[in-house]
């Protein structure tokens, strides 16, 4: 593995840029190996780093088909759907709970009747 510049946080030279950075371009690494480090000093915990690609290397980002459209709407929407009722909750289910409200708390429904 190739030894990287490291440098400290807002002190990067001209040309670099983070994945969110190029991707706020339009632009996205390209397969290109990180080209430098960049870290920042924390007082209660580790030290933050962030990885630098060349600007001049990066790519467009790849556009969305409508094959990728599809597949997302269809992602999103099995996310909408309870295992345990089989209903659309119209809402994405927390991965916390697992199922729908009603479903998690069947005593409150009871309750509300």
């Amino acid at each position: 593995m190739a030894v990287v510049p490291v440098y400290r946080w807002r002190l990067a030279p001209d040309g670099l840029a983070t994945r969110r950075q190029l991707r706020a371009r339009g632009l996205r690494p390209g397969g290109q190996d990180v080209a430098a480090q960049l870290e920042r000093p924390r007082r209660r915990r580790g030290l933050l780093v962030a990885y630098l690609y060349r600007v001049d290397q990066a790519k467009p980002v790849r556009p969305m088909t409508p094959a990728k459209w599809a597949a997302l709407d269809r992602a999103n929407t099995a996310r909408r759907i309870c295992p345990q009722c089989g209903t659309d909750a119209g809402y994405v289910i927390p991965v916390e709970l697992g199922v729908c409200v009603p479903c998690a708390y069947p005593e409150d429904e009871q309750r509300a009747a």
